[in-house]
This record gives C-alpha cells, structure tokens and sequence, in this order.
C-alpha cells in the first residue's frame, strides 16, 4: 500500500522538525489521502486521492446546472 495519489501522484516528502534552538531532526510529510469509489472506463473502482483530487472530483460530479430562463419582453 503505497502513500500516493492515484490522480496528482503526491506521496510522501522528506524534510526537517526546526525547533526554535535550530535543531533539525527527521520527518515525514504524508498526504491526506481517502478512499474514494471512482467511475473509470471499466466501471467503478476504489482509490485512494489526497483531499485537493476529492474535491476536484466531487465537483465535477455535482455540477450544477442552473435552470433555463425563458426571457420574456416587458414592454412600458
């Protein structure tokens, strides 16, 4: 199971703690990843997204369509 984004490809980066003494220790930066149930174009399938590719994807899903105006003349 790896920590990567099935969509962006984000995964883990490396860096440092810096305490306030400066003192730098290894860390770990994971992303915030969900399992989410995509439409591919072999059906549905779970993947694991960062929360930025979720939203993208919820949003995308729940477009919504403003309703049609019909546009009446008004004359004075």
């Amino acid at each position: 199971m790896a920590l990567r984004c099935f969509n962006c490809d984000k995964g883990v980066m490396y860096g440092h703690n810096v305490s306030h003494a400066k003192n730098r220790t290894k860390r770990l930066f994971k992303p915030n990843l969900h399992v989410a149930r995509i439409a591919v174009e072999d059906g549905m399938k779970r993947v694991r997204l960062c929360t930025k590719c979720l939203r993208i994807f919820k949003r995308k899903m729940t477009t919504k369509v403003a309703p049609k105006v019909s546009s009446v003349a008004v004359t004075v």
